[in-house]
């Protein structure tokens, strides 16, 4: 149930990936990130499939020196090869469900945007908050550049 005292219907759907990168879940983004019961599923879908390119597209030299050394699915790798499989596979998950959960917060004003009085209006404030999406997005960039074997904090010098 939502905080709005909606109950959430949980989308039965998987989201196709390339192969490499696991699949997604509608149901699993919504139950373990709690998101609220207004999205409509092709809201959520979008989401998650915009989430999945940007993730995709910051993970493309990884993917390739992964193939080189002879990956070619981060789930089911030798574990000989990625000995931390499920541990990089729930990762990568982590950082499209946040980013997906970052995109979708921005969105929450459109979607359910009506004349409330101020104690609605307040429970309402984490939804739509700028530090929460940015929180959000933060989770996503730590999880990839994890995955890219990055620290948090990079240092150059110029």
């Amino acid at each position: 149930m939502s905080f709005s005292g909606k109950p959430t219907t949980l989308v039965d759907q998987a989201i196709v990936n390339d192969g490499f990168w696991p699949d997604l879940s509608v149901s699993e983004f919504q139950q373990a990130y709690r998101l609220p019961a207004e999205y409509l599923r092709e809201l959520l879908v979008d989401g998650l499939t915009q989430a999945m390119g940007e993730v995709n597209l910051d993970l493309r030299k990884r993917k390739a020196a992964w193939q080189a050394a002879g990956i070619d699915n981060v789930e089911t790798a030798d574990p000989l090869l990625l000995p931390e499989r499920a541990f990089m596979a729930s990762s990568y998950k982590r950082a499209v469900y946040c980013r997906a959960k970052a995109y979708l917060l921005q969105q929450f004003a459109t979607v359910s945007r009506r004349e409330t009085v101020s104690r609605e209006s307040s429970s309402n404030t984490g939804k739509e908050s700028p530090d929460t999406r940015e929180q959000f997005l933060a989770f996503s960039q730590q999880a990839v550049r994890l995955i890219q074997g990055r620290g948090r904090m990079t240092a150059a010098l110029l």
